[in-house]
């Protein structure tokens, strides 16, 4: 009996970009959470990124995970929101929390931008 393609585990690479992904989720949520407590004060152009963004991300890391064939294409569409996301949450620089989170939506679309050219 052969081991099937699903059955193998992970790259390197594709551990990373999960990882990353599911960073960037618990940062976008994290963020949302802050923008709630800001009272409203916060944009509703940003908080709809941060809301696009952590459902991209957690979706993109659980498509990678099951092998999906669209996996590759869900890579770029998710670096596409996060790219979104943190141009949002830079608008607000003087706010630490937009900022970790732009950073972290940096670093996801990097590294979902590698993976939508490699063959999954």
């Amino acid at each position: 009996m052969t081991r099937s393609a699903a059955a193998s585990p992970l790259s390197k690479e594709m551990q990373d970009c999960v990882q990353v992904c599911m960073d960037c989720h618990s940062t976008c949520e994290e963020t949302m959470s802050s923008c709630l407590r800001m009272g409203g004060q916060a944009p509703a152009q940003i908080v709809g990124a941060l809301m696009d963004c952590a459902d991209m991300t957690s979706m993109c890391a659980d498509m990678m995970m099951r092998r999906s064939p669209l996996a590759a294409e869900m890579c770029a569409m998710c670096a596409t929101a996060c790219d979104l996301c943190a141009e949002a949450c830079m608008s607000m620089p003087d706010d630490a929390q937009m900022m970790r989170c732009a950073e972290s939506c940096r670093r996801c679309a990097e590294s979902c931008r590698a993976m939508a050219g490699a063959t999954m």
